[in-house]
């Protein structure tokens, strides 16, 4: 092809007057963007409680959507599974994570006659005889499991019987519910219905068995406010880490002005991802944040590749301003540098064609990834790290390159 033709050499840096400000169009919107309207946190994330629903007869997404704020959870993320094999699947996710808030913890205490202060005296001391008080009272996390203690082994019908008193509180179907766990210490274990069963039997309720059958729910997936705001702290230190060790393996191969220019492409393809999803509003989840650091990986080793060409001409072609190395290295790789990120594309590409769920937005930020790393490594690194050798001396080129284009050619 006359587009690879050996020894042709493009002009890469005289087209960045033009790239690099599109860059820092790009990375100044993903920003405003991550501020406004934000992302659209998962799950994992934001907390909440995710249900994934197969319902028994066609439905949309308005249909469910009013099902469940009737069914009394407000403000729900309802999605269709876009998929031939799975007719009629939905995402269902509301913000709700506790099975019980504390007007209810509050009742159940008093259904147990569970007393914080012993020596207070019981409302109703008939109902609640010494031998069925409760001395401890825990909540599970989810607010599905009530652990509780008592002095003897406690009638479990009678256990049962107030816990079902509370209104709003229902035990899941078992044989063994409530059950003692631990005869020595009287221990009772009680489970409830979590946020999610109660989701999928209120919708059965308001829309019939035949709409949601038994196997309805195929998934349910919880997690706290708390643990979330951990998880988005901690993908982003994630990211950071990453960044930052890169700039100093680079700092310690090369030398220490290639290194901003790696940093700059890698936070670069980080944002256009980021931007991207928001723009498209797909949900920013742990799988993201997984492609986010495949592609800082990809983008740096791709950044790498041109750099040791660079190096290597910087020794053979003494003449030659920095600006003319750089066009050079990057024109003798670039076939490189397509052939593989082409290669790479088409095998992301049948994922995200063929593949559902969570690895086709996997698989699309990676595919956005790729591309904006393929461009920042020509467009971004190379040119950045002209322009710090070119001011390193305090105008014109620094005294590293001086030297080295006032040496005599090496012998042949």
């Amino acid at each position: 092809m006359e587009f690879f033709k050996p020894g042709r050499v493009f002009d890469f840096m005289g087209q960045r007057r033009f790239w690099i400000p599109l860059s820092f169009i790009l990375v100044i919107g993903s920003i405003i963007l991550s501020f406004y309207p934000g992302p659209n946190y998962g799950t994992d994330f934001r907390g909440g409680t995710e249900v994934e629903v197969a319902f028994g007869v066609p439905m949309d997404a308005g249909q469910v959507r009013s099902a469940v704020q009737s069914a009394g959870f407000q403000s729900p993320d309802v999605v269709q599974v876009v998929d031939p094999n799975k007719p009629n699947h939905f995402l269902i996710r509301v913000q709700d994570v506790s099975a019980l808030d504390d007007e209810e913890k509050a009742a159940l205490r008093r259904a147990l006659c569970f007393l914080e202060d012993p020596a207070a005296p019981l409302a109703d001391p008939e109902k609640c005889p010494p031998n069925a008080r409760a001395t401890e009272v825990k909540f599970s996390a989810g607010g599905d499991k009530v652990s509780t203690r008592y002095d003897v082994d406690p009638d479990l019908e009678t256990v049962k019987k107030e816990v079902l008193s509370v209104p709003g509180v229902s035990l899941r179907a078992s044989a063994t519910n409530p059950q003692i766990l631990n005869p020595r210490d009287h221990r009772v274990e009680i489970q409830l219905l979590g946020k999610g069963d109660q989701l999928i039997e209120r919708l059965r309720e308001r829309l019939g068995p035949e709409a949601v059958p038994d196997s309805a729910a195929l998934r349910v997936e919880w997690v706290g406010p708390k643990a979330g705001k951990q998880l988005r702290d901690s993908a982003r230190n994630a990211v950071a880490y990453a960044i930052v060790f890169i700039m100093l393996y680079l700092a310690l191969r090369f030398d220490l002005r290639f290194a901003p220019g790696v940093i700059v492409a890698c936070v670069h393809d980080a944002m256009v991802v980021i931007g991207v999803f928001v723009i498209l509003r797909k949900e920013v989840t742990l799988s993201t944040i997984a492609a986010i650091l495949t592609v800082v990986g990809y983008s740096m080793n791709d950044t790498v590749v041109v750099y040791d060409r660079i190096r290597e001409n910087l020794g053979k072609h003494r003449g030659k301003s920095f600006a003319q190395i750089i066009n050079l290295s990057v024109s003798e790789t670039l076939s490189r540098t397509i052939l593989t990120s082409g290669a790479v594309l088409l095998s992301m590409l049948a994922f995200f064609v063929w593949g559902t769920g969570v690895i086709k937005d996997f698989m699309f930020a990676l595919v956005v990834g790729i591309v904006a790393g393929t461009y920042s490594s020509i467009y971004v690194a190379a040119p950045l790290t002209e322009w710090i050798d070119k001011n390193m001396g305090g105008g014109g080129a620094s005294a590293t390159v001086k030297k080295r284009l006032n040496a005599p050619a090496p012998a042949e």
